[in-house]
């Protein structure tokens, strides 16, 4: 889907760096497929990316528009306050951005931040045994899972060491009646965090649902799953699955790249 008439800006793909424009790329094609999977809630939640080579730079998404309107010049620079660099028209969500600051502050590795309110995700979210160990996309979320309690909407700064502290080094973060939260050292990276933990969740809830005693998954394949995924994705990972998921972008909903 393309923006509405009055959404539309210039492109800004000759006024930033190509690194930027890529990243830019991605990360509205993130946008977008988050949409598609049906994993957006309206206009809230974000996806944040930093900009490459600049530091303490972001990419955010406009406040008040639809994940599928999201395109790569629309997408708005920030700093690590949430304040706006350049002249975009669209607003931001400095509170929205609360957590998102908080982890690429303390997280060099963490070039995209994926925060979601999906409806399997908030579910599991509200149980309090969190991700249980019978699925196989569960078996690699598992692997480097944190969770962190819910202190209510994420407008306290206070919060950020918590958040933090309770996340350590994980790739998979789950808030505790709220949602779902991956990274990655690229947009695609966090991206396939989030499919395999969406993935865990929505066959949990579909698991518990049918009545059925659950069997669990040994945890000795818990601790190889990581090995195995390599062997699998010859270490590519993220990589292995983003051009196809672009293709199907460019079939179905290329506007993204505008």
């Amino acid at each position: 889907m393309n923006a509405p008439a009055h959404l539309e800006i210039a492109s800004l793909q000759q006024r930033v760096s190509a690194a930027e424009w890529q990243m830019r790329v991605d990360l509205a094609a993130c946008y977008r497929l988050v949409a598609a999977f049906g994993w957006s809630d309206l206009v809230f939640t974000h996806i944040t990316a930093r900009v490459p080579g600049e530091g303490h730079e972001f990419l955010i998404n406009p406040y008040g528009m639809m994940f599928d309107e999201i395109t790569a010049s629309s997408l708005v620079k920030i700093d690590l306050h949430g304040n706006k660099l350049d002249d975009s028209p669209f607003p931001v969500n400095p509170a929205g951005f609360t957590i998102h600051s908080a982890i690429h502050a303390a997280r060099e590795d963490a070039i995209c931040v994926l925060h979601t309110h999906s409806l399997n995700g908030a579910a599991v979210a509200a149980q309090e045994a969190g991700v249980l160990p019978i699925s196989q996309p569960s078996i690699f979320v598992l692997n480097s899972l944190a969770y962190h309690d819910y202190e209510g909407l994420a407008l306290n700064d206070e919060e950020k060491p918590r958040l933090v502290a309770d996340f350590g080094d994980k790739s998979f973060l789950m808030l505790r009646n709220h949602g779902l939260l991956t990274v990655g050292p690229t947009v695609a990276d966090a991206f396939l965090n989030m499919y395999l933990f969406e993935a865990a969740c929505t066959v949990q809830v579909r698991a518990m649902a049918g009545g059925a005693a659950l069997r669990p998954i040994s945890g000795a394949i818990i601790d190889n799953a990581m090995v195995q995924a390599k062997q699998v994705t010859n270490a590519q990972y993220g990589a292995l699955a983003w051009p196809a998921l672009m293709r199907k972008l460019e079939r179905t909903d290329p506007g993204f790249r505008t």
